[in-house]
């Protein structure tokens, strides 16, 4: 068992009192609450992030609600949760699915990191630890009901407000730059799971021109928005 610290916060008072353990690739906070951020200690926030195919191996992807800005359902643990509740939840408060309509095929075996640019950082406070990236273990989903389940507003507060079906690979290209390594991690350990997607990757190393996020328009008879 390897332990490491890991820290979470209240406004305005940062504690680091307690330890994960880190067990068969998951971990439990060992703490009372489970409303709160938990990062590690160089300022990583602990993170899940979902992959949701159809019957056609194709992908969920959301577009960020009044943004141009698509993405894969993410979000950050809570002290308390395993990834695997954290996931459900996340699950549930950004696509209204519950455990029930999906089967879970997959999950990366070792965390993946990405570091947020400055511009997205919020400004350093006095007793709050700054965020300075996300730590993310990744699942894949399969989607076993009909796609009319899908509520985005479901919990209230969407992170959405549209969504369709893209190619499984292609959110490697059209997420915002500084994720998309991590897009491609995540996507290539978990399509060891279906033996189709393995066989559909593209070449990623072959120079193509950068695909800037803000420029993807999506035809809109394909998209699905919330009423």
């Amino acid at each position: 068992m390897h332990r490491q610290k890991a820290y979470f916060y209240r406004p305005r008072v940062l504690v680091e009192k307690y330890t994960v353990c880190h067990m068969q690739n998951d971990f439990v906070m060992k703490i009372q609450s489970n409303n709160e951020n938990i990062f590690d200690s160089r300022g990583y926030r602990y993170n899940v992030g979902i992959v949701i195919l159809n019957e056609r191996n194709e992908a969920f992807w959301g577009r960020r609600i009044k943004q141009n800005s698509w993405q894969f359902p993410q979000g950050g643990m809570h002290a308390g949760e395993s990834t695997e509740q954290a996931m459900y939840r996340e699950l549930y408060e950004e696509t209204g699915l519950l455990p029930e309509h999906v089967t879970l095929i997959g999950v990366t075996k070792r965390w993946l990191q990405y570091r947020l640019p400055l511009r997205y950082r919020r400004n350093k406070r006095q007793g709050i630890i700054q965020c300075v990236g996300q730590k993310q273990k990744w699942f894949l989903l399969r989607l076993c009901v009909d796609e009319s389940v899908i509520d985005l507003n479901r919990s209230g507060a969407p992170e959405f407000d549209f969504w369709r079906w893209v190619p499984y690979w292609q959110p490697v290209k059209d997420v915002v730059q500084f994720k998309s390594t991590v897009y491609r991690q995540a996507l290539e350990e978990l399509s060891d799971h279906v033996v189709s997607l393995k066989k559909d990757k593209p070449n990623f190393d072959k120079k193509t021109p950068s695909r800037q996020h803000k420029h993807i328009a999506y035809p809109k008879r394909r998209h699905k928005k919330e009423r």
